[in-house]
């Protein structure tokens, strides 16, 4: 009998490469599973996702066929029976194998199913002398070479090898609220506990590098306070916590219904153009859609679907919401401009158009440096 958990990550994966996000298709399809095949529909998938490039080398090298040549539904398959060989050590090689195998039969590829059995079966778990850092890092060569100069190259390889392994979760616990059920460890954050286990229930997951941006607000109790692109809601519920008088506002209403239970005003709106406020803000919160090049271990499809060409579309849409947010922010004021990206035009550039200047109170969080995500953020005081 076929195993749950691979129908369920071969699907996934299928629906990544139509452009789905690999942590909110596993959400919902394995939602009716036990713990145990949850898990390793988890770990196929993410595990697929960061280590690619070098399964594709792999499949290469092997079958002596350009993975670009093969129909998706036979390449999943054989990265799928790779990463589980080659890194799974409770699944026995057989199964892998065999389970390969007959997902591709049912994807109505029957004519590859001899190919497949017989590729797998070469791979073995030893070390692999791989052709270039790129692929030993399963790393886009281009997006690598970008973090070398801006980084150095000890870092840019500190940075990609932190994003093959499995993130740390953190979650987020309001003051005089008590962790039952779960086991934390506190962190150098208020309030932000990295997860041992258990499940977190009602508190929110939010990484470490995302809790430290509220914190350049300087908040107290009483002030207004703007959270211009505010979903999943995770930094609003946080200014909450500081008694701040909160509005919420995000581009789709189906973005904003995580936040009704939060006590804020909610208001869809489109940040890049003139916007409906009649008042001003004390406090100013802008984390702006970006490439999430900081978050490749957590999301590690990204890496492979982002061109640099995209860079700089989002660049002329984090220009327009910072101009526009600055119009909204009161005398005396405070704004912080975020991003979960490690990206100089999704950055300092940004500022510098819209500033001409970068400010000197800023923060810029490095995988494999710090912990959680890669995040940049920026206080900019009323101008």
């Amino acid at each position: 009998m076929m195993s749950l958990a691979r129908q369920a990550a071969f699907q996934v994966l299928l629906q990544v490469e139509g452009g789905g996000y690999a942590s909110d298709l596993l959400r919902s399809s394995t939602r009716e599973f036990d713990s145990r095949d949850a898990g390793l529909a988890s770990e196929i998938v993410f595990g697929y996702l960061r280590l690619r490039g070098q399964l594709d080398f792999l499949i290469q090298h092997l079958s002596g066929r350009k993975p670009a040549r093969l129909d998706p539904e036979v390449l999943i398959s054989m990265r799928m029976g790779v990463f589980q060989l080659r890194c799974l050590d409770r699944v026995p090689a057989h199964a892998a194998v065999a389970e390969s195998v007959e997902l591709v039969k049912r994807a109505g590829k029957r004519s590859a199913a001899g190919f497949v059995n017989a590729v797998l079966r070469k791979v073995e778990r030893g070390p692999v002398a791989w052709p270039d850092r790129p692929t030993e890092l399963s790393q886009p060569a281009w997006l690598l070479e970008r973090w070398e100069r801006h980084f150095g190259p000890q870092t840019a390889t500190s940075i990609a090898r932190a994003f093959l392994r499995p993130p740390e979760t953190f979650v987020r616990i309001p003051p005089g609220a008590a962790p039952d059920g779960i086991e934390v460890e506190a962190t150098e954050l208020p309030g932000c506990y990295r997860l041992l286990s258990g499940d977190p229930g009602a508190f929110r997951i939010q990484d470490i590098g995302s809790q430290t941006v509220v914190g350049l607000l300087d908040l107290e109790p009483g002030l207004t306070y703007l959270d211009l692109c505010a979903a999943p809601g995770n930094k609003t519920a946080q200014a909450l916590e500081h008694g701040v008088r909160a509005v919420a506002c995000d581009l789709h209403h189906s973005r904003l219904r995580p936040l009704k239970n939060l006590g804020c005003g909610l208001v869809v709106l489109d940040g890049t153009v003139p916007l409906p406020f009649g008042t001003r803000f004390d406090r100013v919160l802008l984390d702006v859609p970006c490439s999430g090049t900081g978050t490749l271990g957590r999301n590690p499809e990204i890496k492979w679907r982002l061109r640099a060409e995209d860079l700089a579309d989002l660049h002329q849409r984090q220009v327009k919401l910072l101009r526009n947010a600055l119009d909204l922010l009161a005398p005396g004021g405070k704004l912080v401009y975020s991003t979960c990206s490690l990206e100089t035009e999704e950055n300092e550039a940004v500022l510098e158009e819209v500033l001409r200047y970068v400010p000197e109170h800023r923060l810029q969080r490095i995988p494999g440096r710090d912990a959680g995500d890669g995040f940049f953020a920026a206080m900019i005081g009323s101008v």
